[in-house]
């Protein structure tokens, strides 16, 4: 008699998106308001996980290769290293101000986001395969929660932060940061609310720090 493999386990049921969370947490809410903000609520989740799907199943080539290689370029920091590196060199005592500052806030940043937020909220990794990503994009999928973005915080704190040095470059190094954000969604591996909160918890450490930061960095980068 031939063996039989035994029935795998069932699969962990998926976290509901945030948007949802808090609507259940506020579902006993009584009051037109309260039940129009649950709506809401559910309304932005269903929202979320259908632009998700839009754009996996959305065909883009010519696009799937550089998008990829963007995702890539930005595991780690490297590309904001890369980036700093080269403000650093080619700056002066301002840019090497700016750079130190950028790379100063992507680390706090990392930091608030995979030690801090992630732990909240238990958010799973997309079903790529499922939604019908094609595997021409598909980068490693982390092991780490979905939620939030830790790319996209990290490149929008460093944009940020590098901006209040050097203002010229606030505009190509925000667009920078969003592209590398949405190769997040379009390799699969993020919602695109992860994404949004991940860029918003970015620009906002990246305030929290500047003040600090810039104090420090004066004394140890004179003009």
């Amino acid at each position: 008699m031939a063996d039989h493999a035994p029935p795998a386990p069932p699969a962990a049921p998926a976290v509901a998106p945030v948007e949802e969370q808090l609507a259940d947490t506020l579902q006993a809410r009584k009051g037109p308001a309260g039940k129009r903000l649950v709506r809401m609520l559910r309304q932005l989740g269903d929202l979320d996980r259908a632009i998700y799907g839009a754009i996996a199943t959305t065909p883009t080539p010519d696009l799937d290769v550089p998008i990829r290689r963007l995702s890539r370029m930005a595991d780690n920091s490297r590309l904001w290293l890369g980036v700093a590196a080269a403000i650093a060199i080619a700056g002066g005592p301002t840019g090497r101000r700016a750079a130190a500052r950028g790379m100063l806030t992507v680390a706090v940043t990392s930091a608030a986001v995979n030690l801090g937020v992630k732990s909240l909220y238990p958010r799973r990794r997309p079903d790529r395969t499922g939604a019908g990503v094609p595997p021409s994009r598909h980068v490693r999928m982390p092991t780490s929660r979905s939620f939030p973005s830790g790319h996209s915080a990290s490149g929008f704190a460093f944009a940020a932060a590098v901006s209040r040095e050097l203002p010229s470059l606030a505009l190509p190094l925000r667009f920078l940061a969003g592209a590398v954000a949405y190769s997040r969604v379009h390799t699969g591996v993020h919602y695109p609310s992860d994404a949004l909160i991940g860029s918003i918890i970015g620009a906002g450490v990246a305030e929290l720090v500047a003040r600090p930061a810039g104090r420090a960095l004066d004394s140890v980068f004179p003009d």
